[in-house]
């Protein structure tokens, strides 16, 4: 059965995509994961700390952490563009303007078919409001599109106080797509070093939820590609999201799990669910619960959230 989509312009073959993390770190583990059916796959990160901007991380989670120098990176990026055949995402983390932004055309240049830009900003200082923090992501896509002739994917935060509004200014400034949501890895505190220690947990499928509602409500307001992030363990996460009006669907921690079968898995659920509705393409239901087509648009709104308070089994 045909799963093909588009996302960013791209043909993808299916709309399972390997989100950004280390898993094509290994050029025959990302060739396992094309062969087991992923649509396109993501690099992990060059972080703006890399070029200079923001401060020096040195130490155990320092600059000696990174995987990949810039230069690594690219060289690895033209590796992966002659073993595999889907399209490779680069992937840009950062915050504020700066030198990691002229990375870009030499990304374009290895062989990116397009950028995913991930905004992971935690504010601490009061005196930075929140229009300003907007102000720059805007400026920062603008520049960035303007750099490239490929496409490039912002991948946000829910964080915002109007997520709506901020992706289609992101739409205006040249972003061709939305990926949501980034996940934000919370620091422990060690109570007998009294330090703060890096946590990192998997995602499950109780995440998919915050992802499903917005997914909805950008949907029919935005004209560009949709990707979720966080979440997607099943095939009914996967089915989720589509509905909701995503048109790929980003895996991580799955993959990481169980590895490149996992694909199969999801490939296997969704065209069983697919069969058993009578649906022979993904264009046939993605997005018809959306905000616009959904037959119960309150479900996304406040008269879903006083329901569900008010019901007896709460």
């Amino acid at each position: 059965m045909p799963l093909a989509t588009r996302y960013l312009g791209l043909y993808l073959r299916s709309p399972f995509i390997v989100g950004s993390s280390p898993l094509c770190d290994d050029l025959g583990i990302a060739r396992q994961l094309q062969d087991a059916g992923a649509g396109a796959v993501v690099m992990r990160s060059l972080f703006m700390e890399q070029f200079g901007t923001g401060p020096a991380l040195d130490g155990p989670n320092g600059v000696a952490d990174y995987h990949h120098t810039p230069e690594r990176y690219l060289r690895h990026l033209a590796a992966l563009k002659k073993r595999l055949s889907i399209p490779v995402i680069a992937s840009l983390n950062g915050c504020r303007r700066g030198a990691w932004m002229e990375v870009a055309p030499l990304l374009e240049e290895a062989g990116a078919d397009a950028i995913e830009v991930n905004f992971y900003h935690v504010v601490t200082r009061a005196d930075v409001a929140a229009d300003q923090v907007e102000l720059e992501m805007l400026e920062i896509v603008r520049e960035l599109t303007d750099a490239v002739r490929i496409p490039v994917a912002v991948k946000l935060s829910p964080y915002h106080a109007a997520v709506a509004q901020l992706a289609v200014a992101l739409e205006l400034e040249g972003a061709s797509g939305l990926v949501v949501f980034n996940r934000f890895y919370q620091p422990d505190v060690d109570i007998d070093a009294m330090e703060v220690r890096p946590t990192l947990h998997l995602s499950d499928s109780s995440e998919l939820l915050l992802r499903l509602r917005w997914l909805a409500i950008l949907s029919p307001q935005i004209s560009g590609s949709l990707a979720v992030s966080g979440g997607v363990h099943a095939a009914e996460d996967a089915i989720k999201a589509l509905l909701t009006g995503a048109h790929a669907v980003q895996v991580v921690s799955a993959l990481l799990q169980y590895g490149p079968e996992a694909l199969a898995s999801l490939h296997e659920g969704l065209e069983t669910w697919m069969g058993l509705h009578g649906f022979t393409g993904l264009a046939e239901f993605r997005g018809r619960l959306d905000l616009h087509r959904c037959p119960d648009p309150d479900a996304f709104e406040r008269a879903n959230y006083i329901r569900t308070l008010n019901t007896r089994s709460y």
